[in-house]
């Protein structure tokens, strides 16, 4: 076990920065232009990676799924809207490309093997396995195969199920999230004290993936000892898709940013001291020639 994670340039734990991550998701709507915006965005708010993820939609999904009917963008059925948030090689090379360009690092989730293998062509710092893919045994396994830092989502989970996939994936290089899985979550089903009580019972790491309305929750959530925080990042909360009401757009994301290094600045050591600003503060308050409450007993 360890208290700290290298990932890419960054340790990852405590008495560390908290890791920022902006997750992109499906909020691109399956267009470029709008990932390179995402990511510009991200970066001037001040987000230490990106986040993506990756499906072989044939694979996560069964046929009925895919022919179930759902309107949107592109097309009548759950199969075209699927097949249109996915990017293809090409498109993840140019994803790479401004990635680089903008100086920052980005990962995936990977909903099954085969994506996995795709996205490890990338070299990415680590990654994350979605809430969704807590009880697919497999897939943690076949992530371990490469042995980059996992980043393990626990959403919709139950203890039982977190302690299983912990075991399969060890705790060498591992990153465990509180999450709540609705989007929007509500405040009253956020149980930010799980944070701590993660971090105790797996002795890893442990951060925050949040898909609340708002910020001051995910501040709250470094202040209880979150070391890694990732909100869904959007250009507008009113674009189309299922995720963008629980995003936060780049000024947002940015003020959060600013909200928890001020958090971090303030926790200090927990060593209580009289600072040298304080003092000419005590010379003009205190009452002089009082005895201090032990000796007038």
């Amino acid at each position: 076990m360890s208290n700290s994670v290298q990932i890419g340039d960054r340790r990852v734990g405590d008495d560390e920065p908290c890791f920022m991550v902006a997750e992109m998701g499906i909020n691109h709507n399956g267009d470029l232009s709008l990932v390179q915006k995402l990511i510009a965005g991200a970066v001037a708010a001040g987000a230490d990676a990106v986040k993506l993820q990756k499906r072989t939609v044939d694979v996560v999904y069964s046929s009925e799924e895919l022919e179930r009917l759902r309107e949107s963008p592109f097309g009548t059925t759950n199969g075209d809207l699927k097949r249109g948030l996915e990017f293809d090689e090409d498109e993840f090379i140019a994803i790479d490309q401004y990635c680089r360009m903008y100086g920052v690092a980005w990962f995936a989730s990977c909903w099954d093997e085969a994506s996995v293998d795709f996205i490890e062509q990338f070299d990415p710092p680590c990654y994350k396995i979605a809430s969704a893919s807590l009880t697919d045994d497999d897939l943690l396994r076949h992530h371990r195969r490469y042995g980059r830092p996992i980043i393990l989502s626990t959403g919709m989970s139950e203890l039982e199920e977190i302690d299983h996939a912990i075991d399969v994936l060890g705790t060498d290089n591992l990153v465990v999230l509180h999450a709540t899985s609705t989007y929007p979550s509500q405040a009253a089903e956020l149980n930010l004290r799980a944070i701590r009580m993660l971090f105790e019972r797996y002795g890893v790491p442990v951060g925050y993936s949040g898909h609340e309305v708002g910020l001051a929750t995910s501040v709250a959530a470094r202040a209880l000892g979150a070391c890694m925080i990732e909100r869904h990042i959007t250009l507008d909360r009113a674009m189309w898709g299922s995720d963008q009401a629980a995003s936060v757009e780049p000024l947002g994301f940015q003020r959060l940013v600013k909200d928890v290094r001020a958090v971090e600045e303030a926790l200090g050591d927990g060593v209580k001291v009289v600072y040298d600003s304080e003092l000419p503060v005590r010379e003009k308050l205190r009452r002089v020639g009082l005895k201090p409450l032990a000796a007038v007993r």
